[in-house]
């Protein structure tokens, strides 16, 4: 086998790669030579692939999605679970309907487009991998948007269950995703310079591309993962750089006892 990152003519579904990360990933598994097939709730005006519109959150939405991909291709070969997001909220004064529209999108929709996936890649003899795509959010506190992170938490969890079930046939793998530079990024981070000092918080020193999550998940769709299932990559640049670091003078506090001896 070839150390190359192509999966020419495969079939791959992208939920929500219209924009931002999805985006990314929509262009990253196209230039890995594969046909892709995207949906979001409302038509792009300059999509990047093949669109078909589609709420994830509506099973019989689903349906219609996951049949118009295999009537017009004949298969189903990759599904990236990354349609999710919440606005900003406190914990406090968030309604009940607006969590459970935030867990609804970001944790039970994957669930149901993975099993509308799953059924179509359990007849195939090649099977399928479905990529699941979390957040650090799911992984550490998460404040003004905690049934998003507890949500992505859920994703995390129904990974390895999924890979557990639906083993040999079907792999499902997960990235645990980072901050990303996307069209939107001055909307949670500030201006630019808000951006830039964002950036400086993680070891890399920058925040992501989209192209970068998406090759990522080409690399976890490809044969050269073909024996991950079950796990999730995290995608942060090294995560976050821990705050007592910035609080700390140790630095200044051994320089004087340095200097005393």
């Amino acid at each position: 086998m070839t150390l190359e990152l192509r999966l020419d003519d495969a079939v791959v579904l992208v939920t929500g790669g219209v924009r931002g990360v999805g985006a990314g990933i929509s262009r990253a598994f196209a230039a890995a030579g594969a046909r892709v097939v995207t949906c979001a709730r409302t038509t792009p005006e300059r999509p990047v692939a093949e669109f078909v519109p589609c709420d994830v959150r509506e099973p019989a939405q689903v349906d219609r999605l996951i049949g118009t991909v295999v009537d017009r291709h004949g298969r189903l070969d990759v599904v990236v679970n990354n349609a999710g997001g919440a606005p900003f909220a406190a914990a406090a004064t968030a309604s009940p309907n607006f969590s459970a529209k935030v867990v609804a999108l970001n944790l039970l929709a994957p669930l149901t487009v993975a099993q509308r996936a799953n059924a179509v890649m359990q007849r195939q003899e090649t099977g399928g991998v479905i990529v699941n795509v979390g957040s650090v959010s799911g992984a550490r506190a998460s404040p003004g948007t905690a049934a998003y992170g507890a949500a992505k938490a859920g994703v995390d969890s129904l990974t390895a269950t999924l890979a557990v079930e639906w083993a040999p046939r079907v792999r499902v793998v997960g990235l645990r995703v980072g901050m990303v530079r996307t069209e939107r990024a001055e909307l949670h981070y500030g201006d630019a310079e808000g951006v830039a000092a964002v950036g400086r918080t993680v070891p890399l020193g920058r925040l992501a591309e989209p192209e970068e999550i998406g090759r990522c998940a080409v690399f976890l769709a490809s044969p050269l993962a073909s024996y991950v299932s079950g796990a999730t990559l995290a995608v942060h640049g090294g995560g976050e750089v821990p705050a007592f670091l910035a609080a700390s003078n140790a630095d200044a506090v051994n320089e004087q006892d340095r200097e005393g001896t």
